[in-house]
């Protein structure tokens, strides 16, 4: 597992980790903007990524991080290189675990402002995070989720707004509080995907085994440890 540290002076490095070696690490969720302004892998290796907007994802991961007592950070548009089509497929099979043994997962709302900025900004509910196919993972494997406005500003938690995050996205507030998702039929699990929308249609198959078959093996009908 590939993380980023925040260096003095404000720069990142990237330092890999193998096995049960992993330090603890918060871990971020988004919607992708413009590709052409996401920081991505080969921008961290030639040192050209500050000079992107989503640049500042990485600022205000690794800022949070720190007040969280955290060194490490996990951000999937820098830490995987995607240019490897090995490690995609590892990555994307591995993406449950990441979140779910993430200390801490933190939302960015990039079209929530707290600012009043009432024309570029929607309110929580209207969210974009909560279309997004990929994110509904990064809802339910971690067990400390946060939100944020595009400001950095803390919106909650998954535990403080379960009850309005249920009534958005149909996910019944038992599995967004923790319970077993093996409670849970798998035509339940699959309705909390119903509504949300990927970029490529291939990506539903891909990134929706788990509410299937379980996130740590195909083969595996349930969850036995989430």
């Amino acid at each position: 597992m590939r993380l980023l540290q925040l260096q003095g002076g404000g720069s990142f490095s990237l330092v890999e980790f193998q096995g049960n070696n992993v330090p603890p690490y918060a871990i971020l969720s988004h919607t992708w903007g413009p590709n052409n302004e996401e920081v991505i892998y080969q921008d961290l290796l030639s040192g050209t990524g500050e000079g992107k907007s989503g640049y500042r994802k990485l600022t205000f991961c690794a800022k949070q991080a720190a007040k969280d007592g955290l060194q490490y950070i996990w951000i999937d548009t820098c830490c995987i290189n995607k240019d490897s089509s090995a490690e995609l497929s590892e990555a994307i099979n591995s993406m449950f675990r990441w979140y779910y043994e993430a200390v801490k997962c933190y939302v960015f709302l990039s079209d929530v402002s707290t600012a009043g900025s009432a024309e570029t900004s929607v309110t929580f509910p209207e969210t974009r995070w909560f279309t997004r196919g990929w994110t509904l993972q990064e809802l339910l494997a971690p067990a400390r989720v946060e939100f944020f406005s595009r400001e950095g500003d803390l919106l909650g938690d998954k535990h403080s707004r379960v009850q309005e995050i249920s009534e958005i996205t149909n996910i019944a507030t038992e599995a967004l509080e923790g319970r077993i998702m093996s409670s849970f039929c798998v035509e339940e699990r699959m309705s909390w995907a119903s509504r949300r929308e990927t970029t490529h249609k291939e990506d539903k198959a891909i990134g929706w085994q788990w509410l299937k078959y379980g996130p740590h093996s195909k083969s595996e009908p349930v969850w036995d440890t989430v």
